[in-house]
């Protein structure tokens, strides 16, 4: 079962529920998110776009309620609960959106995980190829390998294969339902070469160079790229804290405040730096090179 993040609530209790409050809404912002079908079936779950969305808004409903709870005890440190309302609905927003995101994001995860493997998967091919394996053989032999998602991927190419499929057909489906656009294009050169009787060690060769000339371009933007992030992760999650923290120091000798007032404002403060630095550590992350294993 396909989980929604930031969910509080059982998936499958999740489900049956929004369906009852929300599917009408939800038909309706579906229609405003026309990729939505693709990432869903990409991330490989069977959720219809009407019900994610509604799945996203009673989840969000709930986290909504559960800031606003936090807010009323924060009132009795002095801070404005209509502020803290303003907070609430700003923080449900923006997970609401994360939620939404998040099949795209889950593509993106099988992606990087199919083309990290994907360079030695067709080297593997390519040498098994060369001597004299059948490709069906290859495809086994991928299969029960540890290449990750591209193993599963095989392992379902050769249930279907076994149970009558053709070869060619199997494999053009495989590629089809596949989110890596590297994948598919390997998987598709391959399946021609079948088709045409082509020499397929020599497919795989063409394909390994462009991976590899694809895999030094990637490595020169990530190192580019790195230089602006760095520069965003010392303004915000060192320079910026660093003299807010001083302010409240002096800010809080001239304005009567509580102590506590003053320990929630700092420990809000660590939140959001970490939040902060969570946040350049997935910029980071997601912007690594796919086919860097």
């Amino acid at each position: 079962m396909f989980n929604v993040p930031y969910s509080i609530i059982p998936t499958r209790t999740l489900k049956q529920a929004s369906k009852k409050i929300f599917y009408s809404i939800a038909s309706k912002m579906a229609v405003g998110l026309p990729n939505l079908p693709m990432y869903l079936r990409q991330a490989e779950t069977d959720l219809t776009p009407k019900e994610y969305i509604s799945m996203c808004m009673l989840s969000s409903t709930f986290l909504f309620g559960f800031f606003l709870i936090f807010s009323v005890f924060l009132t009795k440190a002095g801070l404005n609960f209509f502020l803290g309302f303003i907070v609430s609905m700003i923080l449900t927003i923006i997970l609401f959106v994360q939620q939404l995101l998040y099949p795209k994001t889950a593509a993106n995860k099988r992606v990087r995980d199919i083309e990290k493997n994907l360079l030695s998967v067709l080297q593997n091919i390519l040498i098994q190829i060369n001597s004299g394996v059948p490709l069906f053989n290859v495809i086994v032999s991928i299969a029960n390998s540890n290449y990750g998602q591209i193993s599963k991927e095989f392992e379902m190419a050769v249930r279907e294969i076994n149970a009558g499929k053709q070869q060619v057909a199997v494999l053009d489906d495989l590629a089809t339902r596949n989110p890596s656009v590297n994948f598919r294009r390997a998987i598709w050169q391959i399946t021609n070469g079948i088709k045409t009787g082509s020499d397929l060690s020599r497919v795989i060769e063409e394909n390994i160079s462009a991976l590899s000339e694809l895999q030094l371009i990637q490595i020169q933007k990530y190192g580019s790229q790195l230089k602006p992030i760095a520069m965003f992760y010392l303004l915000l999650a060192i320079i910026l804290p660093s003299l807010g923290a001083t302010f409240i120091i002096l800010m809080s000798s001239f304005i009567a405040m509580s102590e506590f007032g003053i320990k929630v404002i700092f420990w809000t403060l660590f939140g959001i730096v970490s939040l902060v630095q969570l946040f350049f550590l997935g910029v980071v992350k997601s912007r690594r090179p796919t086919l860097l294993g």
